[in-house]
């Protein structure tokens, strides 16, 4: 019998294999959008750093320029990296750290996937704080400046690719696998 709470909270995520991500998009306008997503997971706020910190080992392989989430590293420090290799001197700056204090805070500063063409820049900060007995992890990603279209209509595309990459967190926290078993049943 599992007696406790953490074990057993492991367990349901373990068999259910889906995670439950709130997300939304907080505000928009042809300029700039503030996107949010959080996810709770049964492992403590330094575990989940130390699992947020592995990107190579939950992010979405189809949301990289490599198509190998293996190529991925975040340095979670001052001037770390969050970056892509694609090859001998290749490779994609996503964005860079500009605050860091584990367990609780890691903030990075850069415009994410084909925003990177266009004048735009943006926020992304990471939250975690203990909830449950486990973890609330949080993350907000702010951009603004000029593209090829207003930035309201980039905001649920940027929505729903940071939605994929909490649900795989939190699966890679949960259970040691971040794909989605109901996915891959199809």
């Amino acid at each position: 019998m599992l007696r406790s709470p953490v074990i057993q909270l492991f367990a349901l995520f373990a068999l259910s294999g889906s995670v439950a991500v709130q997300a939304e998009v907080v505000r928009s306008s042809e300029v700039g959008f503030t996107v949010s997503q959080s996810v709770n997971v049964p492992m403590p706020p330094p575990a989940a750093w130390s699992a947020l910190s592995e990107v190579g080992r939950w992010w979405d392989p189809v949301h990289t320029y490599s198509g190998d989430s293996r190529n991925m590293t975040l340095e979670p420090f001052v001037g770390g990296c969050f970056c892509e290799k694609l090859g001998m001197y290749a490779g994609v700056l996503h964005m860079t750290v500009i605050f860091a204090q584990p367990p609780k805070t890691l903030r990075l500063s850069g415009a994410l996937g084909p925003l990177q063409q266009f004048a735009v820049n943006g926020s992304m900060t990471w939250t975690i704080e203990a909830a449950g007995g486990g973890s609330k992890i949080s993350m907000s990603y702010t951009a603004s400046g000029y593209a090829d279209r207003p930035l309201s209509e980039w905001a649920p595309l940027v929505d729903s690719v940071l939605v994929t990459q909490m649900q795989r967190l939190g699966r890679f926290i949960s259970t040691g696998n971040p794909a989605d078993p109901k996915a891959d049943a199809k």
